[in-house]
This record gives structure tokens, C-alpha cells and sequence, in this order.
């Protein structure tokens, strides 16, 4: 599977996700659930989630500008467990036009562009190719983390494997 195939899948377990978190009660995306020093609550992940995918693309890839510049509010939070107050049509906005980025980026993308090598810290260099990989595996943990919490809350999170999303090839 290629990197465009990956996320494909991601954008449609995406949507999936989305709809379920949609009707989730605010009160449980907010509610702090987990220990950590960045992220405690659904919210917290969510923002996560599309923060890494939008920093790695733009800071360290493009060296650009993140998409987060749009959403100052955001923005101005920080990376710590602050997104418990947002409204989540706020949190989700930032993913979709973090996705929108990377969809536009790869849409572009050639094989030699995977193969060119990336330096994240003066002693760290990855190819680009496993940049993405790692970026897109990322989102694939934290997803299923949120499915986790939302069944501790006794809501039934969508089935988001791939296998769900494979085409079915049986003629």
C-alpha cells in the first residue's frame, strides 16, 4: 500500500470517526480521561491528532506555514491538555483543513519526492517516505485510542480497521 492509499483510508475512517464524535455529549470529549502531560481528554487528541499531521507537513516537509495560522484560537493554546473547552465543530474544522493541506500536498507527491531526505534536528535526517509513514501511524494509535475512551464511556466508537475500507475484490 502507498502513502495516498493510506490516507485515503484515513480520510474515510475519518468520517466515520467524525460522525460518531458528533454525537458524543460534550461533556465526555472534555472529561479527562487520561494522565498525561499533553492530553487528557478526547478533545485533547483530537487537536493532537491534526496538530502532528499539520507540523510535520508544513514546519519540517515544507517549511511553510502551518495551517494552524487559521485558527488562532487554537493556536494560542499551546500543545498541553487545553482543548477540553473548545467546541468540537472547532477542533474538527482544523483537521479538515489540516487534511485538505495534505491532501493538496499529496496530490503532488512523486516517488523521487519519497526518497528525498528531511532534517527534523540537525542530528536527525529521515526520508520523507518514512516521515509520512510515520505521520499517517501516528493518527492511526491516537484514533484507536479515542475509540478506546469512547467505549469507556459506553459509547459504541465506529470500526475504523482497514479491513472495513479495503475494496472487496470477489467479482
Amino acid at each position: 500500500m502507498k502513502i495516498p492509499e493510506l490516507y485515503d483510508y484515513l480520510v474515510r475512517a475519518r468520517r466515520d470517526l467524525w460522525a460518531t464524535l458528533e454525537t458524543v455529549p460534550d461533556e465526555v470529549l472534555s472529561r479527562p480521561m487520561l494522565d498525561g502531560d499533553r492530553m487528557h481528554s478526547i478533545k485533547d487528541l483530537i487537536a493532537h491528532t491534526a496538530g502532528v499531521e499539520d507540523g510535520w507537513l508544513h514546519y519540517t516537509v515544507l517549511q511553510d506555514t502551518p495551517v494552524e495560522e487559521g485558527f488562532p484560537a487554537l493556536k494560542d493554546a499551546g500543545s498541553g491538555p487545553a482543548f477540553a473547552g473548545f467546541p468540537l465543530a472547532d477542533l474538527l474544522d482544523y483537521w479538515r483543513a489540516v487534511e485538505q493541506s495534505t491532501l493538496a500536498y499529496l496530490s503532488t507527491l512523486t516517488d523521487a519526492d519519497l526518497e528525498r531526505v528531511i532534517e527534523d534536528t540537525p542530528e536527525e535526517h529521515f526520508k520523507l517516505d518514512g516521515l509520512l509513514w510515520h505521520v499517517m501511524l501516528h493518527e492511526v494509535r491516537h484514533t484507536a485510542q479515542i475509540a478506546a475512551l469512547l467505549r469507556t464511556q459506553g459509547i459504541r466508537p465506529p470500526s475504523m480497521d482497514l479491513l472495513f475500507y479495503l475494496p472487496n475484490l470477489k467479482a
